[in-house]
């Protein structure tokens, strides 16, 4: 066997090794200032992004698309804000496939999104995302106001 083999199964046993270990995966840049080309100091754009975030984001919006009943448009207000709140995350989200379920049990679907909205708030707080947080805020709202109607 020849060594481009070696280095290529070497490099596969690695990557398999990391996966199988469960490491949990984030694309991050520094956020620390930089000089620019002008002698300007600046922020860096680029924030870290958790995939569990993103998962959450994407579960949540996946529970209220599917959900059944309309209420009053305050289920749609929640999704276009994890829409954007998705944006912000580099996480595309779109579509609407109400189900049809008795609406106990799309009341139950709203509380599982709030609560995972809940944890993304948390962790925006945390890493100082208030833009992310304002629309995490607002689809949270929407929820509360969807689930007081009957």
């Amino acid at each position: 066997m020849n060594t481009k083999h070696l280095k290529t199964a070497a490099k596969s046993a690695a990557l398999v090794s990391v996966l199988a270990c469960g490491v949990s995966l984030r694309a991050a840049t520094t956020s620390t200032p930089q000089t620019l080309n002008d002698g300007v100091i600046g922020q860096n754009q680029f924030q870290t992004v958790d995939f569990s975030e993103a998962k959450s984001l994407t579960r949540a919006y996946l529970i209220l698309a599917t959900g059944d009943h309309d209420y009053k448009g305050h289920r749609v207000k929640a999704m276009h804000q994890i829409e954007a709140a998705g944006k912000l995350l580099g996480v595309t989200l779109r579509g609407d496939d109400k189900g049809h379920k008795p609406q106990v049990l799309s009341d139950d679907k709203l509380r599982e999104a709030r609560g995972l909205l809940e944890t993304v708030l948390g962790a925006s707080e945390v890493k100082g995302q208030p833009r992310i947080g304002k629309h995490i805020t607002e689809a949270i709202n929407q929820i509360n106001v969807a689930l007081t109607i009957r």
